[in-house]
């Protein structure tokens, strides 16, 4: 009986060591993490995602390392600019491990060390920058420091990926400096475009005076040239006619002079009546003597252009053609 009692302990003790050592001879390595693998507390090898095997009771786990990208929150600091400026900056990075051996036994306590770098290095790069270059050129700031910092995680394992500038305060007294700058930019802004409005609409103004003025000068010529025309054939017409009577008084007819001489009397008089400006009409003294001028003037009519020429004259009509001539 104490014998199956000592052999079923014995038993037991066995499964529980096989138990243990399968254990610690099988390890998973979850997705996004690297397990370092110690052989008497010597870096031996790297595990992977996955089933992975290992010497137990020899080789054991050392650390497990997260090789997903990761974000480091930087502290905000104050930094002094090129232009003896102060701000302050609030500045995120990102990284990931590739190498885990060199992520845990090259450095130690790795999310300080980076983050202390970041620092030093952002202190760095604004010292050597204007306060305007600083503000306004945010993504050069974030190449530099890149650059640098991938340079300097290279050694324990760790890739940068981005650094991220957050935020730049300037001092109170700075922020209100560049507030009145800007406004007076502005406002000199709104002055020149203001000012080259009003020159714009003089320029336009001036060149619709211009085109009025060359359309009026051109209508003016064009009525010059009409009136030019109309007294022209006007005086062709006077020189036809007055030849016309120069001819008939060669050839004797001597009605046809003072026909000449008492229409223009009549013109004469109708003219000197019809003026807006006239208050005293001088006419012959004797109505006899207008009666006989007006009773010449119808007889020189009768015997120039015949007999139906002083009923169309009344009437206002014109004499028909071929009746006309001298």
């Amino acid at each position: 009986m104490d014998t199956l009692s000592g052999f079923s302990i014995f038993v037991v003790v066995l499964v529980m060591l096989v138990v243990i050592t399968i254990a610690f001879l099988v390890k998973t390595v979850p997705q996004g993490y690297n397990y370092t693998v110690e052989r008497f507390g010597r870096y031996s090898r790297t595990l992977s995602a996955g089933l992975n095997l290992i010497v137990p009771y020899i080789d054991r786990i050392g650390h497990k390392v997260n090789v997903m990208e990761q974000v480091l929150d930087i502290p905000s600091q104050e930094a002094i600019t090129k232009d003896n400026a102060g701000v302050r900056i609030d500045a995120a990075a990102f990284y990931q491990v590739l190498d885990a051996a060199k992520a845990r036994y090259e450095v130690s306590a790795l999310d300080e060390a980076l983050i202390t770098l970041t620092m030093t290095n952002i202190r760095t790069v604004v010292g050597s920058m204007d306060l305007d270059q600083l503000l306004s050129h945010r993504d050069e700031i974030n190449e530099r420091l890149l650059r640098v910092m991938d340079a300097a995680a290279s050694p324990w394992g760790v890739k940068v990926t981005r650094i991220e500038i957050r935020d730049i305060l300037p001092p109170a007294d700075i922020v209100g400096a560049m507030n009145r700058q800007m406004k007076a930019e502005r406002e000199k802004r709104a002055a020149v475009l203001e000012a080259d409005g009003m020159r714009q609409a003089e320029i336009l103004r001036a060149e619709g005076l211009k085109q009025a003025q060359i359309l009026a000068a051109e209508g003016r010529k064009e009525a010059a040239f009409r009136d030019a025309e109309a007294r022209e054939r006007s005086a062709q017409a006077e020189a036809a006619a007055t030849a016309m009577v120069s001819e008939a008084i060669s050839k004797g007819d001597i009605q046809a002079a003072n026909f000449l001489i008492a229409e223009r009397y009549t013109d004469a008089l109708k003219a000197i009546a019809g003026a807006p400006n006239s208050k005293v009409v001088i006419v012959p003294i004797e109505a006899a003597a207008l009666a006989g001028t007006v009773g010449g003037i119808a007889q020189l009519t009768k015997a120039v252009f015949g007999d139906d020429a002083v009923e169309n004259r009344r009437t206002g009509s014109v004499p028909p053609a071929g009746r006309s001539g001298v």
